[in-house]
């Protein structure tokens, strides 16, 4: 029977163990005859032609791409042995990672500014993480939303990118369980490790030798023989004392000297036998002790060693965090990975280009170059960004403007865009970079009419191009300015008779600052106070074109401030900006030229065991339908507080939250019944158990009348695979004099291997347009698998 003497797994120690011991506690089957190092569940067994037994070194967790066990097993006491087995587990091809939804969701009535009946919408989505040889990561994300509402668009869209941020932060994940100890290419400290451990073995036996209680024994009783033997003549004398009258004699003297003599040699002999084997132990005990007091400082130098290496590579490990959380840019963050020579596992084939590479992916896009170029413009084709010390990107696809498209199911202008970029440097750092952009896209607004009168919007775009030219400087760490300046194509308008189908003249007349635009803006941080500043400014010609404003037929200019200041060690933040003509949209009028001011200011308060204070005054938009072929979109204030605390209360956890907004709006120029509104909402929720207490209440004040309500309900997990809920709710309007009651319920079934199942039904209640709350009945399904 072998027996585990001792076992190291990443230097934590495990104990001994008997292998009868291991099997009757963790159930583990003898695995068969094998001719490599392989995994028997937890338990890590091998063989070798030069021993029929069988050895095992006991590992139980879960291994990783590379992992080294170091240990020691006793074939006999007398003759332990060490053994370091490396074993490089297989990763999939082709990790998956992500969720499947899909929600059927129904209402009776929808709420303002549009009113429909009876309408349902399909949403079908997915999001995936692959990561290809457990090194490289892409998402993919796919939704489909389909419906019978006349208004409302159907929508199928996917996207498949990959990015280097999700690379970076794989690399990060690795890093932070890194452990040289893990990997057999430090095979340096293996071996020093492999040393300390031979050594202290050889110390443990010598010390055990002398420590053996045989041994001492013997040593005992060589000192008692040698103590005996030269005391012997004095014991015998002692114990037969010669009475007999002396022989006088002379020649009877002479012979009984000669037996004398020969008493006394061999009492001699075996005197200097006893001292001999004394002196024996006590050599052999002195070497012993001069061998171990060498080894011992043998150990203590190559404990030393080893503790210098590990530190090393501790060091490693801890500089790999900081490199990959603070370098300044990616070609900063791949000369530093290279200088530290790490395995493979860390970092995989061609690393510096995936980390050069900041993004390419197909179908559903967000292009965000530049100020005058395209700016959050969202299309549906492919995109790459390639930036090592120089930088290249392109973009292409169909343009859906904002998210604006994304609501309405109205004709569209058809629009596109492409865009090339090339230039010299790190876009997060020092560059200049030139843009080329193309296609076609809605010049005017909307709600530009035609020669006879009538809103047009298929005829509202045109080709247009242009070149921009922009700039980066960093300044230092903290502290960048941009520049850019562009040129574009001539509205059609504006073409000389002759040149309307030629777009690209207007690019190259240099005279003419009538479709010219500049931007430029800076961004600051102040390290001892913590504060951010920002800002840009532009000025754009009347005839200026591009994705990322609208042709109003005016010269435009536009500018925003904005400041962050942190107090009290970061406790509180406050945030505070101001813009003008920063909002450019499809619906404003033609020739519009805004100085209009909009101001924006929050505040957050955190703190430890207090409760979490936000306080925000921001613009807002709302969009009204005003006809088939006529939409307005009007611009006012909000004011929004909140206040929220989790804490316990003898035991039981709780949550309190209390919110107050007020929209600063006026009926005049509002579709939205709850203009000039004020709105304040208290709820409280109790976790007791497998119960979830809801309960709140809320008051809603505008010109024309007050709403009060207030609800409660309860949530049941009454099985691990099952719960289910239900409420009421209250409601009270002054004006109409009218009391209403909702309720609601739900439930939610998790089936093993298969997700969860989610349903929900309500009657509720929604502003109507005589100004009455009116039914409206809801129903919900989901349904949701995670993987």
């Amino acid at each position: 029977m072998i027996t585990l003497a001792a076992a190291n797994v990443y230097s934590q120690s495990v104990l001994t163990t008997p292998m009868t011991d291991y099997y009757t506690k963790w159930k583990v089957k003898l695995p068969e005859k094998q001719q490599y190092p392989a995994f028997g569940d937890s338990l890590l067994s091998f063989s070798n032609a030069a021993s029929r037994s069988r050895k095992y070194v006991i590992a139980p967790f879960v291994p990783i791409t590379y992992d080294t066990f170091i240990g020691v097993y006793e074939h006999n006491k007398r003759n332990p042995k060490q053994v370091v087995v490396v074993h490089k587990q297989r990763n999939p091809l082709l990790t998956v990672h992500g969720n499947v939804m899909y929600d059927l969701f129904y209402q009776s009535s929808v709420d303002t500014p549009v009113t429909q009946k009876d309408v349902y919408q399909h949403t079908v989505q997915t999001s995936l993480e692959l990561t290809y040889k457990d090194n490289y990561p892409i998402r993919l994300n796919f939704s489909t939303r389909m419906g019978n509402s006349s208004l409302f668009r159907n929508l199928t869209d996917f996207n498949l990118q990959y990015t280097n941020r999700d690379f970076k932060n794989a690399m990060m994940k690795k890093a932070r369980g890194w452990d040289a100890g893990k990997y057999a290419q430090l095979e340096e400290l293996q071996q020093l490790r492999a040393q300390v451990e031979a050594k202290q073995l050889e110390i443990n036996k010598l010390k055990k030798w002398k420590s053996d209680p045989a041994l001492l024994q013997h040593i005992i009783e060589a000192r008692e023989r040698a103590y005996y033997a030269k005391i012997r003549d004095s014991l015998e004398a002692l114990n037969k004392p010669d009475l007999r009258i002396p022989d006088l004699d002379i020649s009877k003297r002479k012979r009984s000297d000669g037996k004398l003599s020969d008493l006394e040699e061999k009492s001699k002999k075996v005197n200097e036998s006893a001292d001999s084997v004394l002196q024996r132990f006590n050599d052999k005990y002195a070497a012993v002790d001069k061998k171990i007091d060498s080894l011992q400082q043998e150990l203590a130098k190559l404990q030393g060693v080893y503790k210098q290496q590990e530190n090393i590579y501790n060091i490693r490990k801890n500089a790999l965090t900081d490199v990959l959380a603070r370098s300044k840019n990616n070609k900063e963050l791949a000369d530093n990975l290279k200088a530290m020579n790490l395995p493979d596992s860390i970092l995989p084939k061609g690393y510096k280009h995936l980390l050069a590479i900041r993004t390419v992916g197909v179908g559903r896009l967000l292009v965000d170059y530049s100020e005058l170029t395209a700016k959050n413009i969202s299309i549906f084709g492919a995109q790459a960004e390639y930036n090592p010390d120089y930088y290249v990107a392109f973009a292409t696809g169909r343009v859906d403007y904002r998210f604006r498209d994304f609501i309405f199911n109205d004709n569209r202008t058809k629009q596109h865009l492409n865009l090339v970029r090339v230039g010299k440097g790190m876009r997060d750092g020092n560059n200049i970079i030139l843009t080329y952009y193309t296609g076609r896209k809605q010049v005017y607004n909307f709600n530009t009419v035609s020669n006879n009168g009538t809103p047009s919007p298929t005829n509202l775009s045109q080709h247009i191009m242009g070149l921009s030219l922009e700039g980066r400087w960093q300044l230092d760490e903290n502290n960048y300015i941009k520049g850019e300046i562009a040129k574009s194509s001539l509205p059609t308008y504006a073409r000389p008779v002759g040149e309307h189908e030629d777009a690209g003249n207007g690019i190259f007349k240099l005279g003419d600052h009538s479709n010219e635009a500049y931007a430029i803006s800076a961004n600051s941080v102040l390290p001892k106070t913590g504060t951010r500043f920002s800002g840009v400014f532009k000025m754009m010609g009347a005839n200026f074109q591009s994705f990322s404003l609208y042709t109003t037929g005016s010269s435009q200019t536009g500018w925003a401030l904005k400041v962050d200041q942190p107090f009290f060690q970061q406790q509180l933040t406050l945030s505070a900006g101001i813009r003008k003509n920063d909002f450019t949209t499809s619906y404003q009028q033609t020739n519009y030229s805004s100085n209009t001011v909009f101001k924006s200011f929050q505040a957050t308060f955190r703190r430890k065991k207090w409760p979490t204070l936000t306080l925000g005054y921001f613009p807002s938009s709302q969009l009204t339908k005003m006809s088939d072929t006529s939409y307005a979109e009007n611009l006012y204030y909000n004011l929004s507080g909140t206040a929220s605390h989790f804490y316990y209360y003898r035991g039981i956890m709780m949550s309190t939250m209390l919110t107050y907004t007020q929209f600063y709006n006026k009926q005049t120029d509002s579709s939205f019944l709850y203009f000039n509104s004020k709105n304040m909402v208290l709820s409280q929720t109790v976790f007791y158990g497998r119960f979830i207490f809801t309960a709140g209440g809320a008051i809603a004040v505008n010109p024309e009348y007050n709403l009060y309500t207030g609800e409660g309900g309860v949530q049941y997990k009454m099985l691990s695979w099952f719960e289910l809920g239900g409420g009421m709710k209250y409601n009270y309007q002054t004006s109409f004099n009218l009391t209403q009651i909702g309720f609601s319920g739900n439930a939610k079934i998790t089936i093993p291997k298969l997700g969860e199942i989610a349903v929900m039904a309500e009657k509720a209640f929604i502003p109507g347009m005589q100004k009455r709350l009116v039914s409206s009945n809801n129903g919900r399904v989901t349904y949701i698998k995670t993987f």
